[in-house]
């Protein structure tokens, strides 16, 4: 949960999900054949989504007389979440919200409270890595609200470029380059401890070639069928933090560095490679915007080069509830089909800065975008070169785990005991869900 907690923040402010903004809570529009409609589109109140929103709602509203979508706003984090459920629950919920993707939406039970939208043309047109994120017993739920992220490592290509190296493409290939970026004076991967959510993603970013090695991993592990100690594509994450840790390839000030600290040193060239989301690469160029070109991205490295690939987070999801109906679930379905398309992704584009590639076939990004972004779409555009994040695909992750990483990334704790030590903390929360097999 805390990744996703962080990931809403970077994508909205650099990447907490944590205030909450008036609006009227309802639509109480009473159409008739023929006549307007008005939309209520509720969404969460940081910066980038309501700007989004707002984007969208003003884009279609232009290209659609008859219907106007008008925004609302929620607060984010436990009390957002608790308010898009107790209004589900009730049926007050606005004609269309936004919500995230993955296990999140499973939450809110979306057979019984949202409506599927498979029969829509538009459909077919979006990512399947996204479908996937937003489908609950066979059915798609929900169209893409805003973009991709990555769990990679970020690079300074001037450093790559002096020490003329070559983005790897296996593990060994990556530990060849932090050898030489040492021993030019540079620290080859940079780790800032110090907001202990960074410590996961040779882990969590490790996921594309966890299931690449044994596509099945997913299922086993959501039915207790499979472990991270006992996994040893699984394990390679663990061990990964432990061998940068062992190998002295680590910034100094790795255990008390914040994310700002490691931002500084990336873009500065005083680190090489970064593990980390991909959507803090607004916060660095905010403050080092001649970067823009200069920070790459690649995925994680695994042992197969011809298996590389990206682990990806996918956009939210827009959703219409079932208590949408009439003429209003018949506009809601085409905001969801505008929004799904590139007018409704060039609106988006037009409303905030994009921090990664679109979900929906046909949509451009922007020549403007960062070269992270670039790289990220050069992954997502070529089929299997990319795959969603595990808590996208399962609902089991445990809440210790960045205290876990930050152990092992130090070496107070080595890497199998480390994904033991994991595997015992999330049967908790596997427990608490009613998962079959963990009992």
């Amino acid at each position: 949960m805390k990744i996703k907690i962080v990931l809403a923040a970077v994508t909205a402010a650099a990447l907490a999900l944590s205030g909450c903004s008036a609006g009227s809570l309802g639509s109480s529009d009473d159409e008739g054949d023929g006549a307007a409609v008005t939309l209520s589109f509720l969404v969460d109140n940081s910066d980038t989504n309501s700007k989004m929103a707002e984007g969208l709602a003003s884009a279609f509203n232009a290209k659609n007389p008859g219907i106007t979508v008008k925004v609302e706003t929620r607060p984010q984090g436990t009390e957002g979440d608790n308010l898009v459920k107790t209004r589900l629950s009730t049926g007050d919920m606005t004609d269309v919200f936004q919500y995230n993707s993955g296990s999140l939406v499973q939450a809110l039970a979306p057979t019984k409270n949202l409506v599927a939208i498979d029969d829509q043309p538009w459909a077919a047109q979006v990512d399947e890595n996204f479908k996937i994120s937003v489908t609950s017993e066979g059915k798609v739920f929900g169209a893409p609200f805003g973009t991709y992220n990555a769990g990679a490592i970020l690079y300074n290509r001037t450093v790559f470029d002096k020490l003329g190296l070559q983005v790897p493409k296996t593990w060994d290939d990556f530990m060849a380059n932090n050898a030489k970026i040492k021993a030019s004076g540079v620290a080859p991967v940079i780790q800032s401890y110090g907001e202990t959510w960074t410590s996961q993603l040779f882990v969590l970013g490790d996921f594309h070639n966890v299931s690449a090695a044994q596509p099945d991993f997913a299922e086993k592990y959501t039915a207790n069928q499979a472990k991270y100690a006992t996994t040893p594509a699984a394990l390679a994450g663990f061990e990964h933090l432990q061998q940068v840790h062992d190998a002295g390839y680590v910034n100094k000030d790795f255990a008390s560095a914040k994310l700002n600290d490691a931002v500084e040193q990336l873009a500065k060239g005083e680190g090489a490679q970064y593990p980390i989301l991909s959507g803090i690469i607004s916060q660095l160029l905010g403050t080092f915007p001649e970067q823009a070109d200069k920070i790459g991205l690649f995925p994680i490295p695994g042992n197969d080069a011809a298996k590389n690939g990206l682990t990806v987070w996918a956009p939210g999801g827009a959703y219409i509830p079932v208590s949408t109906t009439g003429a209003k679930l018949d506009a809601a379905k085409k905001f969801l089909a505008f929004m799904a398309s590139p007018d409704g992704c060039a609106a988006q584009a037009a409303a905030t800065v994009i921090n990664g590639p679109f979900a929906v076939q046909g949509c451009t990004l922007p020549d403007s975008v960062p070269q992270v972004v670039k790289d990220m779409q050069t992954y997502i555009g070529t089929p299997g070169a990319s795959g969603l994040a595990l808590e996208f695909v399962s609902p089991v992750k445990g809440p210790a785990l960045e205290q876990i990483c930050v152990e092992v990334g130090s070496g107070i704790r080595k890497a199998a005991d480390g994904a033991k030590l994991y595997d015992e903390d999330v049967k908790k929360q596997a427990q608490q869900l009613g998962l079959p097999g963990w009992s």
